[in-house]
């Protein structure tokens, strides 16, 4: 026979004060954690939205960045004849027949944002006009760059959290001032965080003489990727190897990793103390309520079931503040912000996403704390003899 539940719903709300208190502090530690969870889980859902199967990166040998690699002008020749290759529709932004290699070069550059006036990095892609024909992207304001002006256009994301990088005025890097002609969006994807301009203009202002940060190849198919990435790897004369754009940007995940380190840390650190108060919680209700342990072992109810009682009480109570804590972080979701990138050197903006995983890990790690805060005082109830509980009393 088990104690009713109703019994320990009701103590907890006789107890409102030390009830609060303790629920608060788990709350806290859910809050923390879920909102942990919640920046993983947007930065994955950026990452996990750039880049198409279809695609491959070439970079050089040795270098998984495409910031700090560098392709030859020779090299993007051999490349863009070889087999296995997509090439170009008849479409605005790209010449039929042409092979979708899209040569693009990477500069960074620091703007100041609106969490950052004294400035952040942001990068700037360089590409030709089938570059663009290779992207799924929409221009939300304004125009596209024209080739060969000093224009850019920048995703929205950047639009948002760079006052001066929106339509109509003029970011300076490389030799001068460039004019913003146009916002973009493209998915859920990390393009949202890049300034995008002319390849040609940008290696003009840049001094460099032809050549690529990286090669965007548009492939007709898997085997085709492997069958290129063979080619390519084993090629001496180009010094570059192959992967896949997924591959590369779910790779970039890892930009968020000492945030959520840091976050569940944070959240261990406190659940330790909120299993101790907890414990001290439930040891004065044990305490308060020896009278009443006692009547409901003259009652009948045995030892297990007195066990069951107290260890279900603290786990109501902390579940109560693992709700409190999932309505704390509710706010949070939606929240845009940024964070910067230990590979491409510059900020990557995403938004805060709270799942329906993270809740129920919220709530399973509320009930865990409860449980093993509420065990001891629980087993201490349980011990209890009805002669022993009544002294006690």
């Amino acid at each position: 026979m088990g104690v009713p539940i109703t019994y320990n719903l009701r103590n907890l709300a006789e107890r409102k004060a030390t009830t609060i208190m303790t629920a608060v502090g788990i709350g806290l530690t859910v809050a923390v954690l879920v909102t942990a969870m919640a920046l993983t889980a947007g930065l994955n859902s950026v990452f996990a939205g750039s880049g198409d199967p279809r695609q491959v990166l070439v970079l050089r040998t040795g270098v998984d960045a495409e910031l700090s690699s560098t392709i030859s002008t020779d090299a993007y020749q051999i490349i863009r004849q070889l087999p296995g290759i997509a090439v170009a529709p008849a479409a605005p932004g790209a010449t039929e027949g042409e092979p979708m290699v899209s040569p693009e070069g990477l500069t960074v550059v620091n703007l100041p944002s609106v969490d950052s006036p004294e400035g952040m990095n942001v990068t700037v892609r360089g590409m030709l006009p089938v570059g663009l024909a290779m992207r799924t992207v929409s221009v939300d304001q304004g125009k596209m760059f024209e080739e060969g002006k000093r224009q850019v256009v920048v995703g929205d994301s950047i639009a948002r959290r760079y006052p001066n990088a929106r339509i109509g005025k003029q970011v300076r890097f490389g030799r001068g001032m460039w004019e913003v002609v146009g916002v973009f969006h493209s998915g859920e994807s990390a393009a949202n965080s890049e300034i995008w301009t002319d390849l040609n203009q940008l290696r003009g202002d840049f001094e460099r003489q032809g050549g690529s940060s990286s090669l965007l190849i548009r492939t007709n198919g898997d085997a085709a990727i492997e069958s290129l990435k063979k080619t390519i790897d084993n090629d001496q004369r180009l010094n570059a190897h192959v992967i896949r754009e997924k591959d590369y940007y779910a790779a970039l995940t890892s930009s968020g990793m000492p945030l959520q380190f840091l976050g569940f840390s944070v959240a261990v650190i406190m659940a330790i103390g909120s299993a101790f108060a907890a414990t001290n919680t439930m040891y004065a209700a044990v305490a308060r309520r020896s009278r009443e342990i006692g009547t409901l072992r003259a009652l009948g109810f045995g030892r297990w079931a007195i066990l069951r009682s107290f260890m279900l009480e603290s786990i109501c109570l902390a579940l109560l503040g693992g709700l409190l804590g999932v309505l704390i972080t509710l706010p949070v979701n939606g929240f845009t912000t940024g964070v910067g990138n230990f590979q491409t050197f510059s900020e990557v903006a995403f938004k805060f996403k709270i799942t329906p995983q993270a809740v129920a890990i919220g709530l399973l790690f509320a009930g865990l704390i409860g449980a093993l805060g509420g065990f001891l005082p629980a087993w201490a109830a349980g011990k209890k003899g009805i002669v022993a509980a009544m002294r006690d009393a």
